[in-house]
């Protein structure tokens, strides 16, 4: 045995379980915890790491909160699935803003989007079911199927297709065991939307083959330019009985501190998760809960605003991450990522250091620049950096022009 290799620990030595102990901590929110500290130390960190708008959450959302805080129906247990009037706004605001008409029945709430996603891994899959994950992907997929017992199977976009994956390499990593397949866009962490012609057949696709879809949709509200965003059992009816669809206010209403997510899926599904959450949270907390219902009934205007203010960073970001030789950055239409391709400066001397990888690369601009950002390899997709835009124009120009500096310094 090599020395570099740690013994096996049998299971009565091993003090941590070996599936927690096989799921990696969050990339994302670890970048983000190290800007912070980084932050908090004197150091001018600009921290492009975490996917959280910069706004408040708007006040009419707050005042519904502050009100219920004073009513003291909310200071007791509810119902674990979520308050009533919460799933029926759900309900109404999905045949609104989706064109898809639901029970609320259909609906669980859920500790924001993480749970949500878990949850719905966890009531369909058995252990060994493989799940198709388009790359680059969210970090939490992945281990959310993990730890459900499912296989993870990615298959891998690049931005010669703008991340798109196309429904020959789908079916080119279908197996006996696939069981199910994460769909997302917009997309987290490449910005990427997909055509309404191409939902349309993924969805088709999935039928076809009696898949079921966990479509991810937090980001609908968050499109730009000609993109538009499709849900897709809203376009194929026929998936519906096999589709979960998650979502939450997390980003479109700047409310991520406020844990508020949901399930949409074939009500046995929902009921299954429902008695899950029953034992691992019981109800979300039910000040939150009426934020919530208060977010998804009210007006869109804020969230027209915010959606301005990224547009305009987003084709700064592209622009001026364009200007470096070496990257090549895709134009995102959704979301608020941009994640630009940095294979052109691996190897290369940048201040006396040739990173070797994105990790490294991460790393070098951290301790140079002293700006934060996440390496691909988090995404699955090594060679590549995702940056978040939601943070202020002066401190996202401020920080991509440290970048420019820096990786301007490259040398064969």
């Amino acid at each position: 045995m090599s020395a570099a290799t740690p013994p096996a620990q049998s299971p009565t030595e091993r003090r941590v379980s070996a599936r927690v102990g096989s799921i990696s901590e969050s990339a994302t929110l670890a970048v983000d915890a190290k800007a912070k500290a980084l932050k908090a130390a004197g150091r001018p960190v600009i921290g492009f790491g975490a996917g959280e708008p910069d706004f408040p959450t708007p006040d009419y959302i707050v005042d519904a909160a502050a009100e219920a805080c004073r009513d003291t129906r909310n200071h007791r247990y509810t119902p674990a699935g979520g308050l009533p009037e919460l799933k029926t706004a759900i309900a109404e605001k999905t045949l609104r803003d989706s064109g898809y008409e639901i029970d609320p029945a259909q609906v669980l709430v859920t500790n924001g989007g993480k749970q949500a996603i878990y949850e719905s891994f966890a009531a369909v899959l058995d252990p060994g079911d493989e799940v198709i994950v388009p790359a680059p992907y969210w970090t939490t997929y992945p281990e959310s199927i993990r730890l459900a017992g499912g296989v993870p199977v990615p298959v891998v976009a690049d931005e010669t297709t703008n991340y798109l994956v196309s429904i020959e390499q789908l079916e080119a990593a279908r197996t006996e065991r696939t069981k199910m397949v994460v769909f997302v866009s917009p997309s987290n962490p490449t910005g990427a939307v997909y055509p309404h012609a191409q939902v349309e057949a993924v969805g088709k696709w999935a039928v076809e083959h009696g898949l079921w879809v966990m479509t991810d949709e937090i980001y609908e509200h968050l499109v730009y330019g000609d993109a538009s965003f499709t849900s897709l059992p809203a376009v194929v009816p026929e998936l519906r009985d096999k589709c979960v669809v998650v979502n939450g206010v997390a980003k479109t209403y700047a409310m991520t501190g406020w844990r508020v997510g949901w399930i949409i899926g074939p009500k046995d599904v929902v009921k299954a998760a429902t008695n899950l959450q029953s034992h691992a949270t019981s109800n979300v907390s039910n000040v939150s809960q009426v934020a919530a219902a208060a977010a998804v009934s009210g007006s869109l205007d804020a969230v027209a605003e915010m959606r301005t203010a990224f547009d305009r960073r987003r084709r700064t970001i592209v622009r001026m991450l364009n200007e470096i030789e070496g990257v090549v950055c895709p134009e995102p239409e959704g979301a608020f990522y941009a994640y630009p391709s940095v294979k052109g400066l691996l190897g290369k001397e940048i201040r006396g250091r040739r990173p070797a990888t994105s990790v490294e690369l991460a790393e070098l601009i951290l301790e140079e620049a002293e700006v934060a950002v996440v390496p691909g390899e988090a995404f699955g997709t090594p060679g590549y950096l995702r940056l978040s835009y939601a943070l202020g124009d002066e401190d996202l120009a401020e920080g991509v022009s440290r970048m420019q500096k820096l990786l301007g310094e490259a040398r064969d």
